[in-house]
């Protein structure tokens, strides 16, 4: 595991306009595991409330409900023995506050479908992780990981 935090100090303050663009990130790369997942969800709650997006608020829970699904997908449908994920999170305050959560992993011929209903019977017990993101977010999508094996998911939320 690796870490990259290049966040300035102090929370985000979420209220009122700023005249300046402030941006808070973190990324990590962690193992391809249900460990390694659930530590990623638990790393982005924490980073969330630090910044001023505080725990059991609708944009927090929303964001980190995000985070877990993409990574519990780069797990479960993007591992390759061996190899990690990587998760970034990055808020921004302005033009308004927007968190984007970006999750890579190393397989490219397994990509999300963008139907807008769920691939799977109705009664099935998953597959329907994307629906979620897709009812939470914004918009989100996804592209091949550029100089690198695999592709990363983006999803994007309003922090408002």
């Amino acid at each position: 595991m690796t870490s990259n935090i290049d966040s300035p100090a102090g929370p985000l303050q979420l209220s009122g306009p700023s005249p300046y663009l402030v941006t808070r990130t973190f990324a990590m790369r962690f193992t391809s595991t249900p460990r390694g997942a659930r530590l990623a969800r638990r790393l982005v709650a924490v980073r969330l409330d630090e910044w001023g997006v505080p725990y059991g608020s609708e944009p927090h829970e929303g964001v980190v409900l995000v985070a877990a699904e993409l990574a519990a997908n780069a797990v479960r449908h993007g591992h390759v023995p061996g190899r990690d994920f990587h998760l970034s999170l990055r808020v921004t305050q302005a033009p308004r506050p927007v968190a984007r959560v970006e999750v890579s992993d190393t397989r490219a011929e397994r990509v999300p479908l963008r139907t807008g209903r769920s691939p799977v019977a109705e009664h099935a017990d998953g597959g329907r992780g994307l629906l979620l993101v897709g009812g939470i977010a914004e918009r989100w999508g996804w592209f091949p990981r550029p100089g690198a094996p695999g592709k990363t998911v983006w999803a994007e939320c309003a922090l408002a």
